[in-house]
C-alpha cells in the first residue's frame, strides 16, 4: 500500500491531472460566487455542460462532434464575456491588483428585495382596481421572455418598479395604457406590449385583457400575468393559461409571494457564498498573520 501510494505521489502525470482538476474547480467556484443570480446561473450551467460534453467527445474520439462542440464553447465564452461585462471587469481588476482572496467574497449588491417589488405592484394594482382603470402586467418567473412571443414588443423603459410609475402608465390619457407592462426582477422592461390572444373558448364576461393574459401564459410558461378589469375593477392572475379570478389585493400578494419565494437555485448558491466568505476571511487572516509577523519581527530588529 505504501509503495503504491509513493509511486502515485511521485508520478508527475497524476499530480498534473489533480492540479488541472483543482484549478478548474477553483475557477468554476469563483464564477459561481461572482455570478450568483438565478437568471444568469442557467447560462453558466449551460456553458459548463458544453465544456464537459467537449471533453467527453474528445475522450471517445468523436472528432466531428468534438470540433462542433469546441466552436460552440468558444462562441459561448465570447457571448458570456459580453453578457457579464461588469462581473468580468471586476474579476480582472481584482486579479490585476492582486486581491485574489477578494474573488471569493460575493460583493454586496444594492438591489431591491422581491418583497418590496411585490408590494409596489400590489399597491398599484389595488389603486387601479379601486379606480376601475384597466391594467395588464407580465412578470417573468425564471428565464427571460423572448420578444418574439409578443405580437408587438412595445416601448423600452428599463425603469425601477414603483406604484406611481405603474399607475401613470395605465392612465387612459397616456399612449401606452392599452398595452401590457413587462416586469423582470425589479425592473420595468417595457410598456405598451401587445400580447397574443388565447384561442380557447372563454366566458363572454372576459374581455380582451383577460384573453391576452391567457394567451401569453399559454405560449410562455415562465411568466405570470396580472389583469385589472376596466369594467368591474376585478383582479385576476393568469398562469399557464389558467385564469384565477376574482382576487383581492391581499390574496394577490399572497400568491405572488408564494410564487417568488427563494428558489432552489438561490438556496443552493447560499452555502457556496457562505463558504466563499469563510475561505476568504480565513485566508486573509492567515496571510495577515504570516506577513504581519514577519513585518513585526523586522520592525523590532
Amino acid at each position: 500500500m505504501g509503495d503504491a501510494l509513493r509511486k502515485w505521489l511521485t508520478d508527475p502525470g497524476w499530480v498534473l491531472r489533480l492540479v488541472d482538476v483543482g484549478l478548474v474547480l477553483a475557477l468554476t467556484y469563483m464564477v459561481l460566487v461572482i455570478i450568483g443570480e438565478r437568471r444568469t446561473l442557467w447560462v453558466v450551467r449551460g456553458f459548463i455542460i458544453l465544456m464537459l460534453a467537449s471533453v467527453l467527445s474528445k475522450s471517445l474520439d468523436l472528432y466531428l462532434l468534438s470540433f462542433v462542440l469546441d466552436k460552440l464553447v468558444v462562441g459561448s465564452a465570447v457571448a458570456m464575456a459580453v453578457i457579464f461585462q461588469s462581473e468580468f471587469r471586476r474579476f480582472l481588476e481584482q486579479l490585476g491588483r492582486g486581491d485574489i482572496m477578494q474573488l471569493f467574497n460575493h460583493p454586496g449588491r444594492v438591489t431591491p428585495k422581491q418583497d418590496s417589488v411585490t408590494d409596489e405592484i400590489v399597491d398599484a394594482v389595488k389603486e387601479l382596481s379601486q379606480n376601475r382603470i384597466g391594467a395588464l402586467i407580465i412578470m417573468e418567473t425564471s428565464s427571460p421572455i423572448d420578444e418574439q412571443d409578443f405580437s408587438v414588443p412595445g416601448v423600452k423603459l428599463n425603469a425601477e418598479v414603483s406604484k406611481e410609475l405603474l399607475q401613470t402608465i395605465f392612465q387612459t390619457s397616456t399612449l401606452l395604457h392599452d398595452g401590457a407592462v413587462l416586469i423582470a426582477g425589479s425592473r420595468i422592461v417595457s410598456a405598451g406590449v401587445i400580447l397574443p390572444l388565447s384561442e380557447r373558448t372563454a366566458s363572454r364576461q372576459l374581455g380582451t385583457r383577460h384573453r391576452a393574459a391567457m394567451g401569453i401564459t399559454e405560449r410562455v410558461e415562465n411568466c405570470l400575468c396580472i389583469v385589472v378589469s376596466e369594467e368591474t375593477g376585478s383582479i385576476s392572475l393568469a398562469e399557464r393559461g389558467v385564469l384565477n379570478r376574482p382576487l383581492t389585493s391581499s390574496k394577490l400578494k399572497e400568491l405572488l409571494e408564494l410564487r417568488f419565494s427563494p428558489s432552489s437555485d438561490e438556496r443552493a448558491v447560499a452555502p457556496i457564498r457562505t463558504l466563499g466568505r469563510q475561505i476568504g476571511s480565513g485566508g486573509q487572516a492567515l496571510f495577515g498573520r504570516l506577513f504581519g509577523s514577519r513585518s513585526n519581527s523586522r520592525d523590532k530588529k
